[in-house]
């Protein structure tokens, strides 16, 4: 099976995290976002126990929250004494509905508007991560006229490749984030923050990619930023005390895709660092890092109802759900794999080579084509696997269609974490 949490019960059907993955269909309908609340607190633990060991003691894992947003994962972060990243004001908001302490959270974005920049900074927000000069001229305005003085950490781009998806790289000198080192615009960039009042620049951020199956990646990103902090240091007499190294730890979603050892690899990116530190007699910094994606994508499945089976002779063979683009756009937008099954014939072989379609008004709306499953009938529940990132976070009611609820799952028992959304809540906004 693709991953420890996932397995198949006597009756045949597809379980996560030991609850009947077909039961859960029949109880709550389709379609059905199931979220394995046990593996995200594990992961969680995992990240915070490798960081205060590999890195410095204070180092620790902020929930890239982008990956998947609403009050029940924010309440699971503050349970497990999770720092938080936001790109949003929305996402903000839903931290503090959740309990979260706002000096527990960063917030992200290349072009914060001037109303996120004030709520984030009426709501006591621990840091910005700030990604140009206009956006820290903002701050330092709105800081001065509060009377205080705002944490920042600066975003740059150190010129790494780590050879990912084009839309999910992030680290190379022409990216719409943060100012490049090796432009010389960094340093310009880090001259001009220290010199504005009511803030306080206390080291940097980058973020290379998502994706990345190994260490080496994140030991280059290190180099470059390090480097950077060095010439700092020995030029202009400042020590960064931070440097968040940001996300991007790949996940699997396919067979083919390598699996990951996290403990291992943060513990391979420590021993660089402090190899680094020690060669430049340089204080290691508290090492942050921002996992999204790694923390809840292989704790979820969605399910969908078989509505029909259609074979074009001499061509192939589409299968359609009664969901599709709206609860998962990736597909669409990246070509995206996954891995599908029928959950109510887990044991079946899978010799049926389809497409899978979704219900959308849409040619290009599919789960994936050049799959194979067990010849699916109407009726049939498909479960597609590894749904826990960037599926309920990019939901949208195109052509009208509701977006699912999401069942959490923990020690086998199951509860309702966000609601099924009505029609009504579709067009309660509209007047």
């Amino acid at each position: 099976m693709l991953h420890t949490n996932l397995a198949v019960n006597e009756k045949g059907h597809l379980t996560l995290c030991g609850a009947d993955t077909v039961a859960l269909a029949k109880k709550y309908g389709t379609p059905l976002y199931l979220l394995d609340e046990t593996r995200i607190r594990e992961k969680c633990r995992t990240y915070q126990r490798a960081m205060k060991t590999y890195f410095s003691p204070e180092s620790k894992p902020l929930y890239a929250s982008k990956a998947l947003s609403f009050l029940g994962v924010y309440r699971l972060a503050k349970d497990e004494e999770m720092a938080v990243d936001v790109v949003s004001a929305g996402e903000l908001y839903i931290a503090l509905k959740a309990g979260m302490d706002p000096g527990n959270i960063y917030f992200h974005g290349n072009a914060k508007t001037v109303s996120d920049i004030r709520f984030a900074m009426d709501a006591g927000i621990g840091y910005f991560v700030a990604d140009n000069e206009a956006e820290l001229c903002r701050i330092s305005e709105y800081a001065v006229e509060r009377g205080m003085v705002q944490h920042v950490l600066l975003r740059l781009t150190p010129g790494i490749d780590p050879h990912t998806f084009d839309a999910v790289n992030t680290g190379k000198v022409d990216s719409k984030f943060g100012s490049a080192i090796e432009t010389g615009q960094a340093k310009a960039f880090f001259m001009r923050a220290r010199a504005l009042p009511g803030i306080s620049v206390d080291g940097f951020h980058c973020h290379i990619g998502s994706q990345i199956f190994d260490e080496k990646p994140f030991c280059d990103a290190a180099d470059r930023m390090m480097g950077f902090l060095v010439m700092l240091r020995d030029e202009l007499g400042y020590t960064a005390s931070v440097l968040n190294l940001g996300g991007g730890i790949g996940v699997r979603y396919v067979e083919s895709d390598p699996y990951i050892d996290i403990d291992h690899t943060l513990q391979l990116v420590g021993a660089h660092l402090h190899r680094i530190c020690e060669e430049t007699d340089f204080p290691m910094p508290q090492i942050l890092m921002e996992p999204g994606r790694s923390l809840v994508a292989d704790a979820g499945v969605t399910l969908y109802e078989v509505q029909n089976v259609k074979t074009i002779t001499g061509y192939k063979s589409y299968v359609s759900i009664d969901g599709g683009m709206t609860d998962n756009p990736r597909y669409a937008l990246y070509r995206s794999r996954y891995t599908v099954m029928l959950a109510n014939r887990a044991r079946d072989d899978a010799d049926f080579l389809c497409t899978v379609a979704g219900r959308c008004c849409e040619s290009g709306d599919l789960i994936g084509e050049d799959m194979t499953l067990p010849k699916p009938e109407e009726g049939d529940i498909l479960a597609v696997l590894v749904t826990g990132a960037y599926n309920y976070a990019m939901a949208s009611n195109y052509n009208c269609i509701t977006k699912l609820p999401i069942v959490m799952i923990a020690d086998g028992a199951d509860r309702l974490a966000v609601r099924r959304q009505t029609y009504a809540d579709m067009i309660s906004c509209q007047l």
